[in-house]
């Protein structure tokens, strides 16, 4: 029985340093605004951008688990705003904001435009 109370403590000890080792998100003011590093599990950056007023501001970039980058565009009082580019492998999608709205979509393969919605 004392075998397998050492044991539960070694688990429950091994699991809290795992947990403990998360990646946190980094927060730095920089003036009005505060620039923030968000992190997937494995330590790579998932998104980094500002915020002004607590409100997403300005450019915001986001990266995939091997630190591809997926998407960029722009935030204004928290509102997706002007052109938002997304990749998915080959694929370029360029989708227009007004208003946190898409009001129009744009699909790019190797610099052709192959749908227009």
């Amino acid at each position: 029985m004392k075998k397998y109370m050492i044991l539960a403590m070694l688990m429950c000890g091994a699991l809290y340093t795992m947990q403990a080792q998360e990646v946190k998100p980094v927060y730095t003011q920089d003036g009005d605004m505060v620039k923030a590093t968000f992190y997937h599990d494995n330590g790579q950056v998932a998104q980094a951008g500002q915020f002004l007023n607590g409100k997403l501001q300005g450019e915001w970039v986001m990266y995939d688990t091997s630190g591809k980058k997926i998407a960029i565009g722009q935030y204004a009082n928290g509102v997706k705003t002007g052109k938002w580019f997304f990749w998915e492998g080959e694929l370029l999608k360029e989708v227009d904001y007004s208003d946190n709205q898409i009001v129009a979509v744009v699909n790019w393969n190797n610099g052709e435009s192959i749908v227009i919605n």
